[in-house]
């Protein structure tokens, strides 16, 4: 997404604020409270979440944590909209605020592999594994196969995020080499119904947002996704079917694609610490709240989340670690 807020976002934002604002509203500070008191009392439960952008899965599940989780004062869950996988580990690294982040269970291995930030292997643990997101590719009607899109414009999300990460991934494994372009998604889309570009790849759990208004009267298709080889031990095979998209997949025809994990990422702050008490108080209202994620209006997706489930290659956070004595003299991996 563009760094310049638009409207449509300042309004989402605040959207998505009234419901902690009311369920998890602080109580007034007592008559002669000092400022330094007050706003030690603001942070004391405050843990802030970087999600996706505002047609994404990632923004509705950060909203549910904050209407399901927030408890005044002992809890308080701040939804972020963020840029993407890469970026949002970036984010729960450096960014002050952010302890915990939505992303791409192949981005950790993404940013390791090509050694973009120090000591991230360190730095970055996971709480669960969400679900699984599946890989749109939107394509114009006269396009019926993936490798058509060959040399041609096809877009990717912003530079950075998990949608640009696993297309790059993917049309690499698969021996394709499009022209990749760079919008947001929204502009994207309609830049692909003028068709000035070919396609476009989204990665989201479905059904996604972004495609809701679509009818067929927009001469759009999905286009099958087929599994490679040197895709198994990272992606899983997945559809898009009618039951989602009903006005761009027929009934009885679903589209075959891809799907990678979704993991709900965090900073991994020294025991002992405040930040790290935040943390596992987070952790521990997930598990002891999670049937209430299970019903509506909490989105369909936290009906496929395991909280034990396991993430090959991420260590896992654990409320319960003592410090080590190095990390209990520094207080952490990072100054932030």
């Amino acid at each position: 997404m563009s760094g310049i807020p638009t409207r449509r976002g300042l309004l989402l934002a605040g959207a998505l604020a009234l419901p902690a604002l009311r369920a998890g509203a602080q109580a007034p500070p007592a008559p002669g409270s000092s400022l330094a008191a007050m706003t030690a009392r603001a942070n004391a439960g405050t843990v802030g979440v970087v999600s996706g952008g505002v047609d994404g899965t990632y923004i509705r599940i950060a909203a549910d944590l904050a209407a399901v989780l927030d408890d005044g004062d002992r809890l308080r869950v701040l939804p972020i909209i963020g840029r993407g996988s890469v970026q949002n580990i970036s984010d729960i690294m450096f960014v002050r605020g952010v302890d915990v982040g939505i992303v791409q269970s192949d981005a950790l291995a993404y940013v390791r592999g090509r050694r973009m930030f120090p000591a991230v292997g360190q730095m970055i643990q996971y709480i669960a594994k969400l679900y699984d997101e599946e890989v749109h590719v939107l394509a114009r009607a006269e396009i019926g196969r993936v490798e058509e899109l060959a040399g041609r414009r096809v877009n990717v999300d912003v530079a950075g995020s998990g949608t640009a990460m696993t297309a790059s991934l993917l049309f690499e494994a698969l021996g394709i080499t499009p022209d990749f372009a760079h919008d947001p998604q929204d502009v994207a889309l309609e830049r692909l119904r003028r068709g000035e570009i070919a396609a476009l790849v989204y990665v989201a759990g479905k059904p996604a947002r972004l495609f809701a208004g679509l009818g067929a009267e927009a001469g759009l298709r999905f286009l099958p996704l087929p599994m490679a080889p040197a895709l198994m031990e990272t992606y899983l095979p997945s559809r898009l079917g009618h039951e989602q998209y009903p006005a761009l997949v027929p009934e009885g025809a679903p589209v075959e694609t891809l799907a990678v994990g979704a993991v709900m990422a965090v900073y991994a702050w020294a025991p002992g610490t405040e930040r790290f008490r935040k943390v596992a108080s987070f952790v521990e209202a997930l598990h002891a709240r999670f049937e209430q994620f299970l019903r509506p209006p909490r989105h369909p997706k936290w009906r496929e989340v395991n909280l034990e489930a396991q993430v090959p290659g991420w260590v896992r956070f654990n409320p319960a670690q003592e410090p080590p004595p190095r990390l209990r003299a520094e207080g952490g991996f990072s100054p932030r």
